[in-house]
């Protein structure tokens, strides 16, 4: 695992002094060769053998080990050096350029979140979702956009799925969770009250949550009973964006798939209820 991606997906069991470190070298990672550990516990006023201890916990040999290794990272996933400026390509180096740019970005985005996405994660989402009696999914804003896609799959997949863009009328629907009902609930942030109080009103109903948020400490992936985490990174907040929907929407196509390749029943379902749909648009 790329040691920034490591220390991203361990931020939420360390110390406040390792959280200290850790979010230096995350901001600061094209800097950190330039600091060694004496210089980089003076700044971050802890001790140095905080930051030795901080460098062996995430499996390497000591501080140099990990500058080293991060140093190589930022190198490998850089910008190139600017192609030569000629005047008659211009425009079309820089079109090129932000085309690749933001392609290598995307890559790196999706590849971080598989990392931190174990397998026997998603394969305990795949089975919660497989055998709810129903499925309940909610998300707003930008999240509902995701949600209900997400929603129409399910369906399709012949699971009882009722799709909520609303807490409020979440909440009133309540009344109808049973054990073993699960909710998917997307929140980018995963900081609305609102939405952990449904989560939480829904495991008190004996359901499971399952929550779809960045790979942050927030309220809602702490409560949940399974989560799904985004990672998407950079300086430029349109781009960050556009990296967590990519990373998203990989993710979850990557469960559809799975719910189809587990359960030759949901499968088949698919099949027919897809047959149904072609027909009515070709009638």
């Amino acid at each position: 695992m790329p040691p920034l991606v490591k220390i991203r997906s361990e931020r939420d069991q360390m110390s406040a002094i390792e959280r200290r470190i850790a979010d230096f070298i995350l901001d600061n990672a094209h800097l950190l060769r330039d600091y060694s550990s004496q210089q980089l516990a003076s700044a971050l006023g802890v001790s140095q053998s905080s930051v030795v201890k901080f460098s062996q916990k995430l499996g390497f040999k000591g501080y140099p080990d990990l500058k080293y290794s991060v140093g190589t990272a930022v190198a490998r996933n850089g910008d190139g050096t600017p192609a030569p400026q000629r005047e008659p390509a211009a425009d079309a180096d820089a079109y090129t350029r932000l085309q690749e740019g933001l392609r290598r970005s995307k890559a790196a985005a999706e590849e971080e979140t598989r990392s931190l996405n174990p397998r026997a994660n998603i394969e305990a989402i795949v089975e919660l979702l497989d055998q709810a009696g129903k499925v309940f999914v909610c998300g707003l804003g930008d999240d509902g956009l995701f949600a209900r896609e997400f929603a129409m799959r399910l369906s399709l997949l012949g699971l009882l799925t009722v799709h909520h863009a609303d807490p409020i009328l979440m909440m009133a629907n309540l009344s109808a969770v049973r054990p073993g009902d699960t909710l998917v609930m997307f929140s980018e942030f995963g900081k609305l009250p609102q939405l952990s109080q449904v989560s939480r009103q829904f495991q008190a109903c004996e359901g499971k949550v399952i929550s779809i948020t960045r790979h942050t400490a927030n309220p809602l992936r702490a409560h949940a009973d399974a989560a799904l985490v985004i990672s998407a990174h950079d300086p430029a907040p349109h781009v960050e964006q556009l990296l967590y929907r990519s990373s998203l929407q990989s993710l979850l196509d990557f469960v559809f798939v799975l719910l189809c390749q587990s359960n030759p029943d949901r499968y088949r379902q698919l099949n027919i209820n897809l047959e149904r749909i072609q027909q009515m648009l070709d009638s």
